[in-house]
Formats: C-alpha cells, structure tokens, sequence
C-alpha cells in the first residue's frame, strides 16, 4: 500500500478548509489514503532499523497526529499539513535520546537523524567527543561530507566560542542543539514502492553520525552516574 498524490492532496486541503466539520466528514479518506499507507511505511522500515539499533521503537500507532497543539504558538489553525515518524527510544522529546526520522507533506520529503531538542549535558559531550577529534566524529563528519543534500541544524551561537579551535571543527563546537536533515522534492520515491528500501538504505549510511551521538550519550550516563 503505498503513498499516493491524492494523499498530498488531503492533506492540502484539509489544512486549507481548517475545518474539524469537514474533516468528520472526510476521516475515512484520512485513514485509507495518509493513516494506512504511512503506518505500513512504518512496518516495512523495521527491518532497517534494527541493523541500526534494536532500542530504537518502530510502533506504526505511533505516528504523528493530524491536530496540531495550539498552546505554544501564535498559529491557531486546528491541522498540520505534514505526517512523521520519530523512530526513538522511548517518548521523550526534550532532552531524550538522540533518534532518527521520517516526514512527508504536499512540500516534500524530510528526513535526518540527531534530536529534537538536545540537553545541556548531550550538547557538552558532543563537544568534547570533537575536541579530542574522537574517531567516531571524524567518521561521522566524513559520512556528512559525502551527502551534500544533508545539512546540519544546530541553533548556532551567533559568536565564537571557541577561537582557537581548528577552523574545521567549528560547525560541530558552536552548538545548541544538533540535527542532520535532508530536505528533498523526490515525490516520485515517495510514492514508490521502494520508499522503505530506500529510506532504510539512507538511514543505515547515517548509522555514523547516530553513532557519535550515541558515544556522547555514554559519557553523559557515565558523568551521572
């Protein structure tokens, strides 16, 4: 059962309409064309997965939500437009464990690895892992240096903090919080039934930088202990 247009199409207008009545109208559609589909994605990327690490969830029930919370933020309307995944461990999004990730939406493809909103502790380990030019970072800057398509979302400080450190090494010091994501328009992928294959694929070739991260996680369990 794969992703097809018209699922795009749904989500399209739904965020358009903004209307819980029409869309009590439309939940079956909901379900046959953007529910089922992603949900079975989710299934057939277990595989994928595992190779990388057996801790990290896979549950298809798991998807993300069509309401979007509207208590945080000046944006009041009542549906996203877009449809993730979160292949974590555990659920816990702030301050969790580094995960890997899966979104679709009428605007393209977005996938990475790295976290959603890292501690002040991971943050500190990733540094140091850097600092000592760790081999599993210089194995992950190299995967990184291969896939141009991939960028990495850090929320920077606008100043150096680190002047005398190698000039090289600097995108991976001045950080608040650390993503590898790719954004990308291949709807044709996305509608083809080697979405899972492919993406599995992409996945196993970050394994180095989920890697590193997770090898920060170590130090930071290990200062807490």
């Amino acid at each position: 059962m794969n992703i097809t247009p018209e699922a795009l199409d749904f989500l399209f207008e739904n965020k358009i309409k903004d209307s819980k009545e029409w869309y009590r109208e439309h939940r079956e559609n909901h379900k046959k064309l953007v529910v089922e589909p992603f949900r079975e994605f989710v299934r057939n990327m277990q595989p994928y997965i595992e190779k990388i690490d057996k801790n990290l969830s896979c549950d298809p029930m798991r998807i993300s939500r069509i309401y979007r919370d509207t208590r945080f933020t000046k944006d009041k309307s009542t549906f996203r437009d877009n449809v993730w995944y979160g292949f974590m461990h555990g659920r816990e999004l702030y301050e969790g464990l580094p995960c890997y990730f899966f979104e679709f939406s009428p605007r393209g493809i977005v996938y990475g690895v790295g976290y959603y909103h890292a501690g002040t502790r991971s943050i500190e380990a990733i540094r140091e892992l850097v600092k000592k030019h760790d081999k599993t970072y210089l194995k992950a800057k190299r995967v990184l240096g291969k896939h141009p398509e991939i960028t990495l979302e850090t929320n920077p400080y606008k100043k150096n903090r680190f002047p005398d450190a190698d000039k090289d090494d600097l995108e991976w010091l001045n950080i608040r919080n650390f993503c590898a994501v790719a954004e990308t328009k291949e709807f044709n992928l996305l509608f083809s039934d080697r979405l899972a294959e492919e993406m599995g694929k992409r996945f196993i070739e970050l394994k180095p930088v989920y890697d590193f991260l997770m090898k920060a996680e170590q130090s930071v369990n290990r200062s807490a202990e």
